[in-house]
């Protein structure tokens, strides 16, 4: 079938976008909900324990449905895990528009989020198969797809809420089903190890057994950058309000932040694939300090510039840790892609509130500064990576 990887060199770009465009879309809802928290807050009368309780959710339900449905994914032979997330997710989150109470608006963004978390290692574990010798560049482009919908969900919604309402949300799901109708007619079954005989525990055996610790070294190492990521994502809008940025400029800012990581990923996934997965890994990490400081204090209209720059470095090898993974675990690649991605991005997230409330006693400024030299301890662990062609 011209769909499967009959040439191990050959990329497959038809397949990779459409694996692309289920993360962008998946994606793209799934960023619906912060930009409209005020706005929540404001319909609802949310309180701040509310909204910390919704966000905590959402995020553990990352944490924990990844994983499992990774572990399914490698196991089962079928597009379920696509289709079931991929609608759950441009579905539901549309509906907390008009959801009448906290506990509607909890129901519909969680259903949302395990949505989101379902189709994630799945297609992840697919794009491997259609990469031929250029895994790096085509992770890298897949991830773009995620990255760029979260650059563009929040404007796109904020638009549309301003000029629609919150209760005409609903109707953004026809954007979601065209792709989705698409993605039905074009996504092929996904190829499995037909490891489901062996069960959790001998599977994991099978598939990691020799390369647990490399496995857990790249792991370790998402997860700090993810600790680091999610605490600039998260509380540098609030510093850079706090010094008198307007709300325009702020969210302009972030989006800067996210779409420059968008091109490190291409750029950083072509490089890897022509020299070497360790060392891009090695000179990322090296620059996210000084990147990340530049955007912490660079003043006035600089911030804009430090803002790219701190992006262009702290994104780049998202698409490079499950690359590695995938290589070292290829009969396990949508569990190893579900670790590297849901598993440490939600762990990051989950340190999130420990990070705030640090702020709340030392000083927001004190806590991002010795928070942007968290990459710098990776580097030891980056050193003993194996070497991966």
């Amino acid at each position: 079938m011209s769909d499967n990887t009959t040439n191990d060199h050959t990329v497959n770009y038809r397949i990779i976008f459409i694996l692309t465009l289920i993360h962008f879309t998946g994606d793209f809802y799934s960023s619906f909900f912060a930009p409209l928290l005020p706005v929540f807050v404001n319909k609802l009368g949310l309180t701040l324990a509310q909204v910390g309780l919704i966000t905590g959710i959402v995020r553990l339900l990352s944490f924990i449905v990844q994983p499992v449905t990774g572990y399914l994914a490698d196991r089962y032979k079928t597009r379920s895990f696509v289709f079931i997330g991929l609608f759950c997710a441009f579905f539901f989150i549309p509906f907390s528009g008009v959801a009448p109470s906290f506990w509607v608006l909890l129901i519909v963004l969680c259903i949302g989020s395990i949505g989101s978390s379902m189709f994630h290692p799945a297609t992840t574990g697919m794009v491997s198969l259609y990469s031929g010798n250029r895994a790096g560049f085509c992770l890298s482009i897949y991830n773009t797809g995620g990255i760029f919908a979260f650059a563009l969900g929040p404007v796109f919604i904020t638009w549309y809420v301003a000029k629609f309402g919150l209760e005409n949300m609903p109707y953004t799901i026809i954007l979601g089903a065209i792709a989705f109708i698409f993605c039905i007619k074009y996504l092929p079954v996904p190829v499995t190890e037909n490891l489901s005989h062996l069960g959790f525990f001998g599977s994991i055996k099978e598939t990691l057994g020799k390369v647990y610790k490399s496995i857990f070294l790249i792991w370790l190492v998402m997860v700090l950058r993810a600790v680091t990521g999610q605490a600039f994502m998260t509380f540098m809008p609030i510093h850079l309000a706090n010094k008198g940025y307007h709300l325009v400029s702020v969210g302009f800012i972030v989006s800067l932040f996210i779409l420059a990581g968008t091109l490190s990923g291409l750029l950083a996934g072509y490089l890897a694939d022509k020299t070497d997965f360790k060392k891009i890994f090695f000179i990322s990490h090296m620059l996210m300090a000084p990147a990340l400081l530049l955007y912490l204090y660079l003043p006035g209209p600089y911030v804009y510039i430090g803002s790219f720059v701190a992006g262009f470095a702290v994104l780049a090898t998202l698409p490079l840790g499950v690359a590695m993974a995938q290589k070292l675990a290829p009969k396990s690649r949508s569990m190893v892609s579900s670790l590297m991605m849901g598993f440490a991005y939600g762990l990051g997230g989950a340190i999130s509130p420990f990070i705030g409330k640090l702020g709340d006693i030392y000083g927001l400024e004190n806590v991002l500064f010795y928070s942007a030299f968290i990459p710098l301890i990776t580097l030891i662990f980056i050193l003993k990576f194996p070497k991966v062609e």
